[in-house]
């Protein structure tokens, strides 16, 4: 079931975190699996998953990044696995702070790098958020372009991801 119907909420990148929260908390009270001890076991199985719909649900919309992929994979432009094409310019200067990175001899040059990379997260992140502001007042064409353009970010995104994971694996032998 898509979260965003199960809590009765539009389905935005932004979710209201007092309505999510209360929607959450009705439901546990709700769906708490001791209010149906008494029950047959395809009822207390019923509730388990519901119990349990409501804990995930609750998990990734209360987080911006899994409210990000998630609204993603609903629409079928995240999969594990997938081989996206990123942007040649993008490419070309994550090779050029990778191979920096296999290069790193002191202090200094692992701050310059991890300046740049913290700048360039920076400029993703500002992306993003202008992308996401005004999602949910979009019409179902101009949507559908502006989720191709938020997964093209995404990936970037977790791209860069592993360009940070390296600073912090350098960063414990300098």
């Amino acid at each position: 079931m898509n979260y965003f119907e199960f809590y009765g909420l539009p389905e935005t990148f932004k979710p209201d975190a007092a309505q999510l929260k209360k929607q959450f908390y009705a439901l546990s009270k709700q769906y708490h699996p001791d209010f149906f001890a008494n029950e047959d076991d395809n009822k207390q199985q019923e509730i388990l998953e519901l119990s349990t719909l409501n804990n995930k649900a609750y998990q990734t919309l209360s987080d911006p990044n899994k409210v990000l992929e998630y609204i993603l994979r609903l629409h079928d432009l995240v999969s594990e696995g997938a081989k996206p094409q990123l942007p040649a310019d993008f490419l070309m200067e994550m090779m050029d702070i990778n191979e920096r990175l296999m290069e790193i001899e002191n202090a200094q040059q692992f701050g310059d790098i991890s300046a740049e990379v913290a700048a360039i997260e920076g400029d993703i992140t500002e992306e993003l958020s202008a992308l996401t502001n005004d999602y949910e007042t979009l019409n179902d064409t101009a949507r559908e372009d502006r989720l191709n353009d938020i997964a093209n970010v995404y990936y970037r995104q977790k791209y860069l991801l592993r360009i940070k994971e390296s600073l912090d694996t350098i960063s414990t032998r300098l």
